[in-house]
C-alpha cells in the first residue's frame, strides 16, 4: 500500500506541477493579478496534500487578522512544510526561496509569475537586495513566508536560525507571526526513502510579535522570541516542549 501511495502522490506531483504551474503563469499574464495566481499555487499545495493521504490540522487562525501584512516564519521539517502552508494558510503571501528552486522549468516560472522572491544564499550583497525587496513587500501589506533554518531539518528537530529573514522583518517593522509545523518529518523525512507514509500535520500559528521601533542591533532577542514561541507548539521529539504523544 505505501509503494501504490508514493506512486500515487508522484503521478500527482508531476501532473499538478505541470498544469497548475502553466495555469498560474497563463493566469499572471493574462490578467496581471498576481493574487489570483496565488490561488492557483494553493490548489497545488491542497491537490499534493490529497495526493499523499496528509490531513493539516490547523490551529491558532484567531491570532491572527488575515487581512493584515505580516512576516511569517515556520520551522522546516519536509518538502510537505510547503504543501500545507501554501495550502492552508488562508492569506495572500509570497514566498522568500532559495534561487535554485527558480531554475527548475515550470516551476520557477510559475512561482516568478505569482512573485515569489529568490533568494541568493550564495552572494550576501544580492541576499540583502532580496531581503530588502521582501520588506517593501511586507511594508506595501503583502505578506512574506520564511524557513528561518534555511533548509529541511534531517532529523526533525528544529535546527539553528539564520538572521537574514529576521532583518528583513525588522526592516518591515511588521510583526513576525511563529508557525509551528509538527508531524510533517514522518511523512517524507528529508534523509532516507522516497515513500511517502500518509498522517498527519498539526500547523499551529502563534501571536504576532512585534518589530515596530526594533533596530538590526536587536535581531538575536527578536530570534530568541520567535524560536521560543515555535517551539511551544512541537513535540519534544523535535526539539519543543509538548509531550511526544500531545502529536
Amino acid at each position: 500500500m505505501q509503494l501504490l501511495r508514493s506512486l500515487f502522490f508522484y503521478v500527482c506531483l508531476f501532473l499538478s506541477t505541470f498544469l497548475l504551474g502553466i495555469a498560474a503563469v497563463v493566469v499572471a499574464y493574462i490578467t496581471r493579478n498576481q493574487g489570483l495566481a496565488h490561488k492557483v499555487g494553493r490548489l497545488w499545495g491542497n491537490v499534493n496534500l490529497w495526493g499523499a493521504g496528509v490531513t493539516v490540522k490547523l490551529s491558532g487562525l484567531n491570532n491572527i487578522d488575515v487581512s493584515a501584512s505580516y512576516v511569517y516564519a515556520a520551522n522546516h521539517q519536509s518538502w510537505f512544510d510547503i504543501f500545507a502552508i501554501l495550502g492552508k494558510l488562508p492569506v495572500q503571501f509570497r514566498w522568500l526561496a532559495k534561487q535554485e528552486l527558480f531554475r527548475i522549468p515550470i516551476l520557477g516560472h510559475a512561482m516568478g509569475s505569482i512573485g515569489y522572491i529568490p533568494i541568493n544564499r550564495k552572494d550576501r550583497r544580492q541576499a540583502f537586495e532580496s531581503i530588502s525587496e521582501a520588506a517593501g513587500r511586507v511594508r506595501d501589506g503583502i505578506s512574506v513566508v520564511i524557513f528561518p533554518e534555511g533548509t529541511r531539518s534531517t532529523d526533525g528537530v528544529m535546527q539553528a536560525f539564520k538572521k537574514g529573514g529576521f532583518i528583513l522583518a525588522i526592516q518591515s517593522q511588521q510583526p513576525i507571526v511563529p508557525i509551528s509545523i509538527s508531524g510533517s518529518y514522518r511523512i517524507l523525512p528529508k534523509q532516507g526513502d522516497w515513500n511517502i507514509r500518509p498522517g498527519v500535520i498539526r500547523m499551529t500559528i502563534g501571536r504576532p510579535i512585534p518589530t515596530a521601533g526594533l533596530s538590526t542591533k536587536q535581531r538575536d532577542q527578536l530570534i530568541a522570541a520567535v524560536r521560543e514561541a515555535i517551539r511551544a507548539n512541537l513535540t519534544k521529539g523535535e526539539g519543543g516542549l509538548l509531550p511526544t504523544n500531545e502529536f
